[in-house]
């Protein structure tokens, strides 16, 4: 909303304006200016208007905010806080040295002593209703050269999407996750059934058949008996449990490509286990990197 053409009705109309921490304007009350010749009124300057330095008005006027409020639609706190943002602005424009030009009413100088010089401008030419009513495009281009906020807070590209084609966008996205969902939900159904299959196959059952509790086994087979960790390797335990389930994560996991294998020492635990070359300083990390991937606690089995 803008503030200035407000400001500027208001002086019009009550032939005094106080601004804080500025000072006040005042109007002649022999100076009347009639909205309905407006076209007469373009580019004449605002007659009759004087002004006093006064940084030491705190806040604005009740009947100010009360007109601010009623004529933009805006409740007094907000009415408040526009006026005191617009008010901010101009005092820190006029620090920086140049002159604030008020729509409507001239413009403010800061000079050596402190205080603030007045140069009247162009009395406005529209009736504030037809200002309010004007195209955001009008007045954003009728105060282009005016609107100082741009300054110090420049504007950020927004982008401008009209209500439906919002609404079909979010309702591909929709569609999308779920056919997305339905693929992936459809792609590990797969995968599961296939791994349940393997397991049930004859030549797997044939390779993971446990062997009798003697030293002597082949080599080949998956499940060992338990034997001495060679040297320079450490023996990380990722799960023990009976011959079943040991066979289904065994499986699973070589189905990521981890080097896993399997060993029993009576055939009714089985222990899932991993040899890695791993320096002693390192096993604590190893160790924390097993157990976040298993999902369990992982950890290493001495002699």
């Amino acid at each position: 909303m803008k503030i200035a053409p407000l400001l500027a009705h208001y002086l019009y109309t009550n032939k005094r304006l106080d601004l804080p921490g500025i000072g006040t304007l005042l109007l002649d009350n022999s100076v009347t200016i009639e909205q309905e010749n407006n076209k007469q009124l373009k580019n004449v300057l605002l007659e009759g208007v004087s002004f006093e330095s006064n940084p030491a008005i705190k806040k604005p006027s009740e009947d100010l905010i009360q007109y601010i409020s009623s004529h933009s639609g805006r409740i007094k706190p907000l009415a408040t806080a526009d006026l005191d943002s617009f008010l901010g602005l101009a005092i820190q424009f006029i620090n920086i040295g140049k002159p604030f030009l008020i729509d409507g009413i001239g413009s403010l100088t800061k000079i050596n002593s402190g205080g603030f010089t007045f140069a009247p401008g162009q009395v406005l030419t529209e009736k504030l209703n037809d200002y309010l009513a004007m195209d955001a495009p009008a007045i954003a281009s009728r105060e282009a050269d005016h609107d100082y906020k741009r300054i110090f807070y420049p504007d950020k590209p927004k982008m401008q999407w009209k209500k439906p084609v919002a609404i079909l966008l979010v309702m591909m996205g929709i569609v999308l996750a779920i056919w997305g969902g339905y693929i992936i939900y459809k792609r590990t159904s797969a995968a599961n059934e296939a791994n349940e299959t393997n397991l049930s196959d004859n030549n797997v059952i044939k390779e993971v058949v446990p062997l009798t509790d003697t030293i002597k086994t082949q080599k080949d087979s998956v499940i060992e008996t338990a034997q001495k960790i060679p040297d320079g390797n450490t023996k990380f335990i990722l799960e023990i449990a009976d011959q079943k389930k040991s066979l289904q994560r065994f499986n699973k996991l070589k189905t990521y490509q981890w080097n896993v294998q399997l060993e029993t020492k009576d055939s009714l635990s089985y222990k899932i286990f991993m040899l890695l070359p791993v320096a002693a300083a390192d096993t604590s990390r190893i160790l924390d990197s097993l157990s976040r991937l298993i999902g369990k606690r992982v950890y290493i089995e001495r002699y």
